[in-house]
């Protein structure tokens, strides 16, 4: 008798998804998680150059070339003062397989795996198709994960909890602090700091800081990849990176799941992190006016909502029956619960689309807020 496995009959598809197939084709998406600008010149010209020259045809190595590990290894030592062998780097299809190869190789079937609520949707699916038991935990007032609620989360049978800063769906960024108390939990209670930092340029108050900088063990693993920082999310190209022995357990999933990141993504990959960084300076300036915009548009509206630090979302308070009543007015966000049962009262907003289409849907929004007060 053919049967589904217990994993996969624990994930359904995923609610955005639900949202936007329900939306009209001419509706305002302000649902999107990924930027609204173009992969840099010099990143696509990466992969131009490399498949005229014939170097894309075949397998790379399964951790990803050697330059592009080095590439990594240099935007490390760059951006965040770290030293990183690009021997400890997998190239991966995309932050979500490096998420999702480091669960596999960290959790046993039964274990917890803590993570935000609300918080990113695939570290509750990705938690389950590794057998584990996920353990979502509230936010502060703020939006930012307390490093305290984690450490009161812990229990004997807890393999990893989940940091996410800049934060999707709530465009927190946590603190320095934060991130040396998180370093320290790890520590001391032996347990894996998965830090997933695919948004970590896109910063507009505070500043991104990685517990691998504070952590006295090797239990802190990092997840980041191209896709928001340089509007690569159909390129496909993410890394992972941690020590010598999660590294080598991680590759055994990946070398047998994946193989190899996309050959052509991977020179890509190489040229955006190598190349010029103003394209991200621009983004992120753009990004930042938008966000003033949404806050200043959602405070006349008369919404509440925790000023978003970081990446290009905003989650603000609403009331009952406002996410349909947006929706069939021909305006997509995403209702809060989508992202775990504390994030029932709000909605995601994305500001990846330009300021008068933002415009345009505030109105919308305030029309529908009318309607639903």
């Amino acid at each position: 008798m053919t049967d589904f496995s217990h994993r996969v009959e624990q994930v359904s598809i995923s609610g955005i998804r639900e949202v936007f197939e329900a939306a009209g084709e001419d509706a305002i998406n302000l649902g999107l998680g990924q930027p609204d600008f173009p992969t840099p010149d010099h990143a696509r010209q990466g992969a131009i150059e490399a498949i005229e020259a014939g170097d894309v045809d075949a397998y790379t190595s399964n951790k990803g070339t050697r330059e592009l590990r080095e590439a990594i290894a240099e935007k490390h030592a760059r951006d965040n003062d770290i030293d990183v062998d690009p021997e400890h780097v997998i190239a991966t299809s995309g932050g979500s397989e490096a998420l999702h190869i480091a669960l596999e190789a960290h959790v046993d079937h039964g274990e917890e795996v803590i993570y935000p609520d609300p918080g990113f949707v695939s570290y509750e699916a990705l938690t389950h198709l590794a057998g584990g038991d996920p353990k979502p935990v509230p936010l502060r007032e703020d939006l930012t994960l307390d490093p305290a609620t984690v450490e009161e989360a812990i229990t004997d049978d807890t393999a990893v909890f989940v940091v996410n800063s800049p934060a999707n769906p709530t465009g927190a960024v946590q603190s320095p602090e934060d991130m040396r108390e998180f370093a320290r939990i790890a520590d001391e209670h032996d347990v894996l700091c998965l830090s997933d930092e695919v948004y970590e340029h896109i910063v507009f108050e505070g500043e991104h800081r990685s517990p691998i900088e504070f952590a006295e063990t090797d239990n802190v693993v990092v997840v980041n990849a191209c896709s928001k920082s340089y509007s690569m999310t159909g390129w496909r190209l993410g890394w992972v990176t941690g020590s010598n022995r999660r590294i080598e357990r991680m590759l055994r999933v990946h070398q047998y799941a994946q193989a190899c990141a996309s050959a052509p993504a991977q020179y890509a990959a190489e040229a955006a992190l190598s190349g010029p960084q103003d394209t991200v300076d621009e983004m992120v300036a753009a990004f930042e006016h938008r966000r003033d915009v949404l806050l200043d548009g959602l405070e006349a509206i008369g919404l509440s909502c925790p000023t978003p630090k970081g990446a290009f979302y905003a989650m603000p308070e609403v009331p009952e029956g406002f996410v349909d009543e947006v929706i069939d007015r021909g305006v997509v966000v995403v209702p809060g619960e989508a992202f775990g049962d504390h994030g029932a009262g709000h909605a995601r907003i994305s500001y990846a689309v330009s300021v008068e289409t933002l415009k345009e849907a505030l109105e919308i929004m305030d029309d529908a807020y009318q309607a639903v007060r």
